[in-house]
C-alpha cells in the first residue's frame, strides 16, 4: 500500500497553465505505475493520463493529449501533471493513483491507491 497526497490545484484562467504534484509514500513507489485521474460535479470519475513505473511510457487521454504531460521522479517518490492551455472544461478535482504492475492502466479499478484529490477551477 501506499499513501498519497495531492498538491498545486487552484483557480486559474482560461489559456493558463498548473503543475499538480502528488508524493508518494513508503520504499516502493518504483514499483508503482501511476495514474492521474479527474471528476467533475456530477460526473464519474476519469481517466486523464498515466506512466509506467519507469517513467519510459505515457498514455493520455484524447481530450489532454497535446496540453497536459505526466511525468515522475522515482527519486523523490513524486509524480508530476504539468497542464497547459487550460480549458472552463477542464474543472474537475484531480486525483493520483498507484496500480501495481506493468505497463499503465485506464480503468479506476485497476488502481488500489488513491489521493484524497485537489480541485483545478478554471475560469473563462
Amino acid at each position: 500500500q501506499v499513501q498519497l497526497v495531492e498538491s498545486g490545484g487552484g483557480l486559474v484562467q482560461a489559456g493558463g497553465s498548473l503543475r499538480l504534484s502528488c508524493a508518494a509514500s513508503g520504499r516502493t513507489f518504483s514499483s508503482y505505475s501511476m495514474g492521474w485521474f479527474r471528476q467533475a460535479p456530477g460526473k464519474e470519475r476519469v481517466f486523464v493520463t498515466a506512466i509506467t513505473r519507469s517513467g519510459t511510457s505515457t498514455y493520455s487521454a484524447d481530450s489532454v493529449k497535446g496540453r497536459f504531460t505526466i511525468s515522475r521522479d522515482n527519486a523523490k517518490n513524486t509524480v508530476y501533471l504539468q497542464m497547459n492551455r487550460l480549458h472552463p472544461e477542464d474543472t474537475a478535482v484531480y486525483y493520483c493513483a498507484a496500480r501495481r504492475g506493468p505497463g499503465v492502466g485506464r480503468l479506476v479499478s485497476e488502481y488500489a491507491d488513491w489521493g484524497p484529490g485537489t480541485q483545478v477551477t478554471v475560469s473563462s
